[in-house]
């Protein structure tokens, strides 16, 4: 019987384990989450797990940081010179609605913001990890400036603007105070009230 590549047993353990994990701290919390669980509920060795993930911050940081690129697929694309910018900064608002839309997401930044508040160094560590992953806005806007397309101005300022916009109503109110997630037809209210103030002040 033909056995399965080493690398693929590889990727199917560590995708067997992050599973795990994301059970595990979505449904139990970071202090209450330990390393013994994960790996049990994933059905590899401690030691396997370790392997992979040097600590359960990282770990956490990781499974978080995999949600976002997994859910912020969308986000990356490039500005486009040919269509209008109302369009395509929609396109971009309706992405970022729908990765904050996301169940386990959202649950698990529930855990990170709980964690934080016994720990904000590792809170810190965690959202500058994320954070890495989510520069795909601010690139956009930096090139529509460059075209013409919106106003000379603090490209990073801009950005922090419009995503308070969006969190406002999608993401905290969802995460500090239980309100459900935002229905497919709120989302496309909010995204349009969202770019037709930012692009009062920014539009060219």
């Amino acid at each position: 019987m033909a056995t399965a590549p080493a690398s693929r047993l590889t990727d199917r353990k560590r995708d067997a384990i992050v599973q795990a994990a994301i059970v595990e701290f979505r449904d139990n919390g970071f202090e209450a989450t330990s390393v013994d669980k994960v790996a049990a509920r994933a059905e590899v060795s401690k030691r396997t797990l370790y392997n992979h993930f040097a600590s359960k911050d990282e770990l956490f940081a990781a499974i978080l940081r995999i949600l976002w690129e997994n859910s912020a697929s969308d986000l990356q694309r490039a500005y486009e010179p040919g269509r209008p910018v109302r369009e395509q900064l929609l396109e971009l608002v309706h992405a970022k609605l729908a990765m904050l839309a996301d169940e386990n997401f959202l649950a698990l930044a529930r855990v990170a913001i709980a964690a934080g508040l016994h720990s904000p160094e590792r809170a810190r560590e965690m959202v500058e990890r994320i954070g890495e992953k989510d520069g795909a806005m601010l690139d956009w806007v930096r090139t529509a400036q460059k075209s013409g397309a919106l106003k000379p101005a603090d490209a990073a300022q801009a950005c922090k603007q419009l995503e308070c916009l969006v969190k406002g109503a999608a993401f905290w109110p969802q995460v500090a105070m239980g309100q459900p997630r935002l229905a497919a037809a709120a989302q496309k209210k909010l995204a349009a009230a969202t770019v037709d103030l930012f692009l009062s002040h920014y539009g060219a």
